[in-house]
């Protein structure tokens, strides 16, 4: 009850217009499209408008979501709403979500999270865990806790490098050695995702 009376609160401040605020729950996948140096070229490559994702959380005093933005760490729900576009966002859960995620499976993610955190934010999307990028964040948490892949991983070579503002991207990024067969998580990949469900979106 109190969760719900605080995120009412929450999306009075963000000024949300949609019918109802939802009822989010420990392990929601939240996306928006970020308003960062990086979103459209990622926009572009991947052919989504959602460039930024996290899990979310509900503590004491409120939701929370953790986020690899420079370091990994947890945000305040309002102030991540708030960094996004025009406050437009869409949550997701994992099918079945009752049955799956359980006490101990939260208990879980919140260890794997906790095992990211702090980590560097990483620029050039490498598969390793030394950096983290956001929808890498989300994706191995839930492979790390419930052995659970949500989204397809890729390569480089799978997106759309053609287009100049990717390109120049890229180049800043890698110079001329753009590492073609990287493993990739997509915040699109975990959008698209079979095993989620939306459960909300404005």
């Amino acid at each position: 009850m109190r969760s719900t009376f605080i995120v009412s609160l929450l999306f009075m401040a963000v000024g949300c217009t949609a019918a109802g605020p939802p009822e989010f729950r420990d392990g929601d996948i939240i996306f928006h499209t970020s308003t960062s140096s990086q979103s459209e070229a990622l926009r572009l490559a991947t052919g989504s408008p959602y460039t930024h994702m996290g899990i979310i959380f509900i503590e004491s005093d409120g939701p929370v979501v953790l986020e690899a933005v420079g370091p990994v760490k947890r945000t305040p729900l309002i102030e991540w709403i708030k960094r996004g576009e025009d406050g437009k966002f869409v949550v997701k859960r994992l099918a079945g979500s009752q049955a799956q995620l359980t006490s101990d499976a939260i208990a879980r993610l919140k260890e794997a999270g906790a095992r990211y955190s702090g980590r560097p934010y990483d620029l050039q999307f490498r598969w390793s865990d030394e950096r983290i990028y956001c929808s890498e964040l989300v994706w191995k948490m839930y492979k790390d806790a419930m052995d659970i892949e949500v989204g397809e991983v890729k390569t480089f070579r799978d997106f759309n490098l053609s287009d100049p503002t990717v390109a120049g991207k890229l180049e800043e990024r890698f110079g001329a050695g753009v590492p073609l067969d990287e493993k990739v998580v997509s915040p699109a990949s975990v959008f698209e995702s079979e095993r989620l469900v939306t459960v909300y979106h404005n």
